[in-house]
């Protein structure tokens, strides 16, 4: 079984380094090209990710523009979500920026940086931090905080261990559940996460306006929703690695993907057919897409992390 506080510790570690590098640029509200160009995010059908600790964004092989220095990104309904560096030091947030790139609203969080997702009407924020301190950790270890923004009314949802966990037709308050890997349906109401607790991941559906959650299935990481609301991506644990999978709700039909090798992230669908993920490829985080339905092969996008395809409203 994996010592999954171990197994934090060390992304944390990884994580941290990531933010001394992109520390000195976080302030920078935009970035540009040679061109001066910036990043689009009415620009359907491109690709947003994050290399070297900034927002970027292509059209297949050629750049459009830039933007944030983020350490993770996340983009829908023209909203960017930027998880980065707070102004005090050792403190983090997610930095939000409309259409324009003018910085919206700032949310601290309580933890470093992990995911974050964008709802596809660019209401909700979301985003999942590794944290410590919590009783029932061994010293050195690390658990994680998901929570959500309503940008629409202004609703903080701090973490979802405030929400009430529906497991197996009961009310479930173990004292380690942890919560991570949001993400939104289309009706800005319903939404996915992994619970753990007990050696045990189970994906949760869960209500924004009740803030109850129901346990669906066990072995679910990182959940991604498909555009129609009928299929999740995530990774699936077997002993020490995760392979990524794809999940048809209605009818529970499970497909593993053709992707071999380990893969710890958060997949994206760029549309309907296609998953992106990243994984280390010469030494550095790299985007690979792989198709939905479990046949071909993986495909070298380019280098990055924190992929989303802009979709036409």
């Amino acid at each position: 079984m994996i010592d999954r506080p171990k197994l934090i510790g060390a992304a944390l570690i990884v994580t941290t380094l990531l933010a001394g590098a992109a520390y000195l640029g976080w302030r920078a509200s935009t970035a540009h090209t040679a061109d001066g160009d910036r990043l689009d995010l009415g620009r359907a059908g491109s690709l947003v990710y994050i290399e070297d600790g900034t927002v970027r964004q292509a059209v297949g092989e050629r750049p459009l523009g830039v933007g944030p220095s983020c350490q993770r990104a996340h983009t829908a309904g023209g909203v960017l979500a930027c998880l980065r560096p707070a102004a005090i030091p050792g403190g983090f947030e997610v930095a939000v920026f409309d259409t324009g790139l003018t910085e919206r609203k700032v949310i601290p969080v309580w933890g470093t940086p992990s995911r974050t997702r964008v709802s596809a009407s660019g209401r909700w924020v979301a985003w999942t931090v590794f944290r410590s301190g919590d009783s029932y950790l061994a010293d050195g270890g690390f658990s994680t905080t998901a929570g959500a923004y309503d940008l629409r009314t202004g609703e903080h949802h701090g973490s979802l261990e405030d929400y009430t966990s529906i497991v197996d037709g009961k009310v479930y308050e173990a004292a380690d559940r942890n919560f991570w890997g949001i993400t939104f349906a289309a009706d800005d109401r319903t939404f996915y996460a992994t619970m753990s607790s007990g050696g045990t991941t189970r994906l949760m559906r869960g209500d924004l306006r009740t803030r109850r959650m129901e346990a669906l299935r066990e072995n679910v990481e990182c959940p991604s929703l498909s555009a129609d609301g009928r299929r999740i991506a995530y990774k699936f644990r077997t002993g020490q690695t995760w392979r990524l999978h794809v999940l048809d709700l209605a009818t529970g039909a499970d497909v593993a993907l053709a992707e071999p090798d380990h893969v710890d992230d958060q997949p994206a669908w760029l549309d309907d057919t296609t998953i992106a993920y990243v994984r280390p490829a010469d030494g550095r985080p790299t985007l690979f897409a792989v198709p939905a339905d479990g046949t071909g092969g993986p495909r070298l996008l380019r280098p990055g992390s924190s992929p989303a395809t802009i979709t036409q409203d």
